[in-house]
């Protein structure tokens, strides 16, 4: 008895079941896609005919690789020459990134190292021009922050902080036109084209390097450098460029302290907060010793075509990773790759090649790589600008 009424219930569902199905003569099933990209429909039949199955192609949405790119990015720079100068120097650079990636870019210059490192920090830059140990500092303290780019001077991703003076009395020989570059642990004369660092009263033409001859027709003399120990600066009123500066302050001032030689009790100083100050100081009189990147004489030679008889390089410091680019936390990375990749096409133009042999004399770039700047961690340790 039982087993009849199971049956019975059975078919009655199934009754219900078939008249729920003819409701509608334009009900539709549709399944997902196959494996095979298509989709297939099933409609049921109508009141004349049988159920029909038509396949159609799936469409894929494929997201804007673009979607997650701010619409304005804000560049920062350091002066390494007067900031309203600089901002003029920085905007052809700014508008041919805007024209090849397609967002706009805006260049802001800031008055020093800390201020271009607060403002990544906040998120106010998203892109800053640093010295080696103003990325340091940077990351330090907001460890998000990476670096992209690393410049390239005439094929050295390394670089020197230069000492000069205005008194020649305290080189032990006749001042010459040369350079400096390390050579067996000793910093050595060379002549100018020998080193990588493009020396004042030299320039490229053609492809060849010569003497430089402005658009006015002046020649631009060519820069004098003599051996002087570094003993020779106590006692005398000295022009750093600033307390973050790598090769302006950070470098020399470790040579310095290996020497035994304390700033404070040692030395009258200044920090100007630019390169192109520092040498504009010396070449005034305004201080007797001057620090800067080498070979930042060339900042002032359109105005003081004889700088570099002048201002006399007399040392160099150890060497020093160029100068980079380095990216605020969450930047895209195939955003921070157009950027690399549109810098250094620029920097293959005319016009490229002329915008940053003003702002920093670049000559290429490459990737950059954080372990490089690890010399630079180990000297503010030592310095005690740093944590260690």
């Amino acid at each position: 008895m039982r087993r009849r009424n199971i049956v019975s219930l059975v078919i009655a569902l199934m009754l219900v079941l078939a008249a729920c199905a003819s409701t509608g003569s334009d009900d539709t099933t549709t399944t997902a896609a196959d494996s095979g990209g298509e989709a297939t429909t099933t409609t049921a039949a109508d009141s004349g005919g049988e159920a029909t199955t038509t396949t159609a192609a799936a469409t894929t949405t494929t997201a804007d690789p673009k979607a997650d790119w701010p619409e304005t990015l804000l560049f920062g720079f350091i002066p390494s020459e007067k900031q309203e100068k600089l901002a003029d120097t920085v905007q052809p650079y700014m508008d041919y990134l805007t024209e090849q990636i397609g967002i706009t870019f805006e260049g802001i210059i800031t008055a020093d190292y800390n201020g271009l490192v607060v403002a990544m920090g906040a998120g106010n830059a998203d892109l800053g021009a640093f010295g080696p140990f103003g990325y340091v500092q940077a990351q330090e303290q907001y460890p998000g922050i990476g670096v992209l780019i690393q410049s390239i001077r005439f094929g050295s991703d390394l670089y020197h902080g230069q000492w000069f003076t205005n008194d020649a009395s305290i080189c032990e020989e006749e001042p010459v036109v040369g350079a400096f570059e390390w050579v067996d642990g000793v910093p050595t004369i060379l002549d100018p084209t020998e080193v990588p660092a493009l020396q004042v009263g030299w320039a490229y033409n053609d492809g060849e390097l010569g003497a430089e001859v402005l658009d006015d027709g002046q020649a631009v003399a060519q820069g004098l450098v003599c051996n002087a120990p570094l003993e020779s600066v106590v006692g005398k009123n000295i022009a750093f460029t600033s307390a973050t500066s790598t090769s302006g302050g950070v470098f020399p001032q470790l040579q310095l302290f290996n020497l035994g030689i304390d700033i404070e009790e040692d030395l009258d100083y200044s920090y100007l907060t630019s390169h192109d100050a520092t040498v504009a100081a010396v070449y005034n009189g305004d201080f007797d010793i001057g620090l800067s990147f080498d070979d930042a004489r060339r900042t002032l030679r359109k105005e003081k075509t004889d700088v570099g008889q002048k201002v006399i390089v007399f040392n160099i410091t150890d060497d020093i990773p160029n100068d980079v680019v380095a990216v605020r936390e969450g930047l895209p990375e195939d955003l921070q790759l157009a950027i690399f990749d549109a810098t250094k096409a620029y920097l293959g133009t005319e016009e490229g090649e002329a915008v940053f042999d003003e702002i920093y004399g670049w000559t290429d770039i490459r990737l950059a790589r954080d372990e490089d700047f690890d010399v630079v961690r180990e000297a503010a340790v030592k310095l005690g600008v740093a944590d260690e």
